[in-house]
């Protein structure tokens, strides 16, 4: 699917034929494409458009390239990423003769908003490159909004790592399954947005070196440098957001140990202590005849009692050293 743009008003605007309008046509984006519409798009501004499967290479050289007086720039952007399991996919960017096409076979957000924001505002897009510009501040507020949720998410998961209510062990096992599933799915969304983020830094810094030193265009250039900037904390951003995944993946798995130990420490305390008195259960059960005790009229009270002073008086060691 083809949808164009044109210029109106220093407004964005859709039209039907793209061959109709190729004169005024600035901005082509293409959706899963099929080879006719690929084919078209070609003949339009003379240059061939990347497969998906070039799209996908991740050495610079195929994604960052000039050919013909064309610049390629693909970077990878994610969709659905309001949920934990964002979808990734290239995306390509091709400047040509100042029009822009776009390459995707994914929905990412800022398609479906800045068309229908630049339609609206004038926020300045006259040519393929100021629509880029634009286009990429969209893409970096949407990265921006996703980071923005992952973060309080992980406040979240703090608090019920070091601030959780009180529950039975069984229940306390099962919060920290559950934890440790949330913490892997924060860290798998995280480092989607910390590889889009690389990316795209890749991308306006290419932008900035080989694009706009040609066009000399000063406000071109600082929306570069503002954009640059703006990648660069997000990805920063980004790296803090997984440190703390990781020291609170540490911290769930220490809080196991803990109930582990705890619970190993209970067996072996009730082990220590019930030993005793089956140590003199197991005399007394003896076979033997010779036993005097076996003839006493207070005998069996007697075994008991010393089973019961043999179970307390361990107890009562193990408390007063604190081990209980």
């Amino acid at each position: 699917m083809i949808k164009a743009f044109v210029v109106d008003n220093e407004r964005l605007h859709a039209v039907d034929d793209l061959l109709a309008n190729k004169e005024r046509v600035v901005w082509a984006d293409l959706f899963e494409p099929t080879k006719e519409e690929e084919a078209t798009i070609e003949n339009w501004i003379g240059v061939g458009i990347p497969t998906r499967e070039e799209m996908q290479e991740i050495e610079i050289s195929s994604r960052l390239y000039v050919e013909n007086g064309a610049f390629f720039m693909t970077a990878t952007l994610p969709a659905h990423a309001d949920g934990d399991r964002p979808v990734m996919s290239p995306v390509t960017f091709v400047l040509s003769q100042n029009r822009l096409i776009t390459v995707r076979y994914h929905e990412p957000r800022a398609f479906q908003t800045f068309p229908m924001r630049a339609e609206k505002a004038d926020i300045g897009c006259t040519n393929g490159e100021t629509i880029l510009i634009a286009l990429l501040e969209a893409i970096v507020d949407r990265l921006a909004d996703v980071l923005e949720r992952a973060g309080s998410e992980v406040i979240e998961i703090s608090h019920d790592i070091f601030h959780p209510a009180e529950k039975k062990a069984s229940k306390r096992d099962r919060g920290f399954q559950i934890i440790l599933r949330r913490i892997g799915r924060k860290e798998d969304l995280v480092s989607n947005i910390q590889d889009s983020l690389l990316s795209l830094q890749r991308l306006s810094g290419f932008f900035g070196q080989v694009m706009v030193p040609r066009k000399n265009d000063k406000d071109l250039r600082a929306r570069v440098k503002t954009l640059s900037r703006d990648v660069s904390s997000l990805s920063d951003h980004a790296s803090f957001l997984s440190q703390k995944i990781t020291f609170l993946l540490d911290a769930t798995l220490g809080m196991i140990n803990i109930e582990q130990n705890a619970i190993i420490k209970i067996v072996s305390v009730a082990a220590v202590v019930f030993l005793p008195p089956t140590l003199v259960a197991s005399v007394y059960g003896m076979n033997f005849d010779v036993m005097p005790e076996l003839k006493w009229l207070l005998g069996y009270p007697f075994a008991l009692f010393l089973m019961v002073i043999s179970a307390v008086l361990p107890f009562w060691y193990f408390k007063r050293r604190g081990w209980l």
